[in-house]
């Protein structure tokens, strides 16, 4: 029985490691994206970078070719995402300052309304 606290350890395969950095590789994509849309942590990812680098993992498949048109793809992707989380940020605010707008009209005019009620 597995104690309490304890992670699954996953093993991967060669050819997975070797897509994984090639994917990492290509010109505008980030290794945080590559590694959230892989299901892994960034640093394994980087590790594994390392080790294609000083040759431990070697693609035992035939050459993996990513085209341009997917690489220009997930640039794309990156750039819609950003703006996207860009706009809802602004959506935000917008939202709180038009709360905010209609709390302080709501105040200034129940304001009036007193001190109306009062000089009759």
């Amino acid at each position: 029985m597995p104690r309490a606290g304890r992670r699954k350890i996953s093993r991967y395969s060669g050819e997975f490691k070797a897509t994984a950095v090639k994917l990492s590789s290509l010109s505008g994509v980030l290794i945080q994206d590559v590694a959230r849309e892989l299901d892994i942590h960034p640093f394994m990812l980087s590790r594994w970078r390392k080790e294609v680098r000083e040759g431990k993992i070697v693609a035992k498949t035939k050459k993996l070719d990513i085209d341009t048109k997917t690489a220009t793809e997930l640039n794309r992707l990156r750039q819609v995402e950003h703006a996207y989380a860009l706009l809802k940020e602004e959506h935000t605010l917008l939202k709180k300052a038009i709360r905010f707008c209609s709390e302080r009209r709501r105040r200034s005019s129940s304001s009036l309304t007193d001190t109306e009620g009062s000089t009759e």
